[in-house]
């Protein structure tokens, strides 16, 4: 029966998304309430789901009784629990934001919300590619009336930008499954992993073919070069806690990529083993590079942001992407932290712009803003956390990175890449810093002292929406804090899937 929690995840969400969608017509605060409670059960349900997994239990739920490969199978392990409860942790904060007036800006806010979670939380948890590429459409399909929200121009240009290219992606994932049905017979990813090990001569190039298509696929879904950008725009012209929960957006396609090149094609694929090992590498540098360019010529910190986003894909990559044990244990540590760093930045801008005014988020010195000295010194911190300085998670990640690399035939690459761009990094963000609190200025009409006591002219902007960004920063405080016991998960998990017998018999051993 324990395996029934496993169906949990995703099907709470739907089922509150329907709920509130009757539930339309009470008033804003009912739709509210339900809303975050639903999701703190989420954080309760993924929490226990992980617990019971820690240990290296793998939880099947076959849906309808019907046997893989031939039947749906959700499938919990590891790698699934871990997704689900950053998710569940990052969803928290953003809706708790939102509540805060972001969810009158429109329409079916909450629902919309909530489908998002269904959708993320299936794609993390189906154990088979067709159902992947479901729940992908219908994170898209929820994430596009998030992403425009609220209207205006600049979010439906961005979004329709956003809506295109994901529609050529999702293209190219059915052309992808399409030949790998017709080849092999099944989408099972089990079966697959099976099957693909004995694929004959004559269909080994259409089975690499699909295998790179799908990679296209993923590497779009993440940001990869030159796949990104799409991303700046969409996340940098979106609400605030839409953005927040957007970081979680692009490590969907880290994940696919992770699963779909350790089980199907990974080291037991045969002549197709290690399929994407020649790409993925000088892919997710070139990302980290063009990223972090990005962040250096941005001119709203907004956009910044969303280039620091980019920038962290392509430093998770690059873990992935050393193909070790130890290397994908760093990039899973390295993971929350940049989901929970990305969510806590993107909240904080939009308390800056709130307390800025016309200044907006602009690079240019402005005036004097209310609990200038509390903002800046948050923004000091997440400048910290973000460009891997020490103590705090950001360094402990990029350092397991550097450490998996000493072995690694490209080492002098990954480590100048790294450890250039975190320079550089840190030079964009005490430019950012220094125009938008060292040079802020009083009004002259007041010649009062630039400090916490001046009154700003801008509409003050209460401190009780600095508490989320806190709880995230919480969070990375947290990976720091027990980086032993986390490493030591994530290294567990990491063998896991890098020995994938264990998943490939208990999802096909319930069909005996």
């Amino acid at each position: 029966m324990i395996n029934h929690i496993v169906i949990l995840p995703v099907i709470w969400p739907l089922l509150l998304g329907a709920l509130l969608l009757l539930l339309q017509k009470q008033s804003l605060q009912v739709l509210r309430i339900v809303s975050i409670s639903s999701v703190s059960v989420l954080v309760l349900l993924t929490g226990w789901l992980l617990s019971i997994v820690h240990s290296g239990e793998i939880l099947v739920y076959v849906l309808g009784n019907w046997a893989p490969p031939f039947g749906i199978v959700l499938v919990a392990d590891r790698l699934a629990a871990w997704m689900l409860i950053i998710t569940a942790l990052v969803s928290w904060c953003a809706l708790v934001y939102a509540v805060r007036g972001t969810d009158t800006a429109g329409p079916h806010f909450h629902v919309l919300f909530q489908l998002q979670l269904f959708g993320l939380n299936g794609a993390f948890l189906t154990g088979d590619l067709f159902n992947l590429f479901v729940f992908f459409e219908i994170l898209l399909l929820a994430s596009y009336g998030l992403l425009l929200h609220g209207g205006g121009r600049l979010r439906t240009m961005a979004g329709l930008h956003f809506v295109i290219i994901n529609l050529v992606g999702s293209t190219l994932f059915l052309f992808a499954v399409g030949t790998l049905y017709g080849l092999l017979g099944t989408l099972n990813m089990a079966d697959l992993a099976v099957k693909v090990a004995n694929t004959p001569v004559e269909d080994i190039a259409l089975i690499r073919t699909a295998g790179l298509l799908l990679f296209a696929v993923f590497a779009l879904k993440t940001a990869l070069l030159p796949l990104y950008l799409w991303l700046p725009a969409a996340y940098a012209h979106t609400s605030a806690p839409v953005a927040a929960l957007f970081a979680i957006m692009t490590k969907v396609g880290a994940y696919c990529i992770l699963r779909v090149y350790t089980l199907i094609f990974g080291e037991r694929a045969g002549p197709i083993a290690d399929l994407i090992e020649p790409w993925l590498l000088p892919l997710a540098l070139a990302t980290l590079i063009a990223g972090v360019l990005g962040v250096l010529a941005s001119t709203h910190l907004r956009q910044q942001v969303a280039y620091l986003v980019v920038a962290s894909v392509g430093t998770l990559l690059i873990a992935f992407g050393i193909n070790t044990s130890a290397g994908i244990a760093a990039g899973l540590y390295y993971l929350p932290h940049s989901t929970f760093a990305a969510a806590a930045f993107f909240l904080l801008a939009d308390s800056i712009v709130n307390r800025r005014g016309e200044m907006s988020d602009r690079f240019e010195p402005g005036l004097i803003m209310l609990h200038q000295r509390i903002v800046g010194t948050l923004f000091f911190i997440m400048a910290i956390l973000v460009a891997g300085l020490p103590p705090l998670s950001g360094f402990v990640g990029k350092f397991l990175i550097l450490q998996a690399a000493l072995s690694h035939v490209a080492l002098s690459w990954i480590m100048a890449t790294i450890l250039i761009t975190s320079l550089f990094t840190i030079i964009a963000l005490a430019r950012s810093g220094s125009l938008l609190f060292y040079r802020a200025q009083a009004p002259e009409a007041t010649h009062a002292a630039t400090d916490d006591h001046t009154q700003p002219i801008i509409t003050p902007h209460g401190i009780s929406g600095l508490a989320i960004p806190v709880c995230l920063l919480a969070l990375c405080v947290a990976l720091m804090i027990w980086a032993g016991a986390i490493t030591e998960f994530a290294q567990e998990t990491a063998n896991q899937l890098l020995h994938p017998d264990d998943y490939i018999q208990s999802v096909l051993g319930t069909g005996k």
